[in-house]
């Protein structure tokens, strides 16, 4: 089987953000350090990589990109694989750093209706973003600031919360690597970001892509 470029593009995007993420929350970050840690990586992983598969690195904004027809059916397998293995092989070298128990988003003080809210509302956010911006074709710099600085607002209004995940793969490769085994827990942390990210695009197409 022949690795594409684009595979390699999301698998480096979604490592990135998971072991920065984790690094900053392993050194003791506060809520500011962690957000800014995470906008941050994002926003220089989609300048570095938007042209080569637009800097997806999210299984709910490949979803959500496809669920309006901006992304090919063929193509989402390869994806959400490629973000998912970035995502556990990034918490794996964190965890043989720092050890366990770093960088997992959890719930917190909220129950998992409302934890769901968050996630789903969260989410929504980054992809409206990502689909106003990126889709609109706005300059990968340009758009890189802008879902960069959405990422850190969304983990700055729900990280003690929820985590504020807003992306699967980033949820299960911490989860996973550090023995979360309990399937409510990953199917929450996969169901609300892409219920809040099909939602976003569906809104853009239908109403403001025009």
């Amino acid at each position: 089987m022949n690795i594409k470029k684009e595979w390699i593009s999301e698998y480096i995007g979604v490592f990135a953000l998971t072991f920065i993420g984790t690094a900053a929350m392993a050194g003791g970050g506060n809520l500011f350090t962690v957000a800014f840690a995470h906008g941050l990586t994002i926003a220089v992983m989609v300048s570095a990589l938007a042209k080569t598969s637009g800097a997806h690195f999210n299984p709910a904004v490949t979803i959500a990109l496809w669920s309006i027809d901006k992304f090919e059916s063929k193509n989402m397998l390869g994806y959400i694989v490629s973000q998912v293995l970035g995502g556990a092989v990034g918490a794996l070298f964190a965890l043989w750093i720092w050890g366990s128990g770093q960088g997992i988003p959890a719930f917190n003080g909220v129950s998992n209706l409302q934890g769901m809210l968050i996630e789903v509302t969260l989410t929504f956010f980054l992809v409206f973003v990502i689909t106003s911006t990126v889709i609109n074709k706005m300059p990968a710099k340009n758009a890189a600031l802008y879902i960069g600085l959405t990422v850190c607002i969304g983990i700055l209004a729900g990280g003690p919360f929820t985590g504020a995940a807003m992306n699967p793969a980033r949820h299960l490769g911490s989860y996973l690597v550090s023995g979360g085994s309990d399937i409510q827990v990953i199917l929450i942390y996969w169901v609300a970001p892409l219920i809040g990210g099909i939602k976003a695009a569906k809104i853009w197409k239908g109403w403001l892509s025009n």
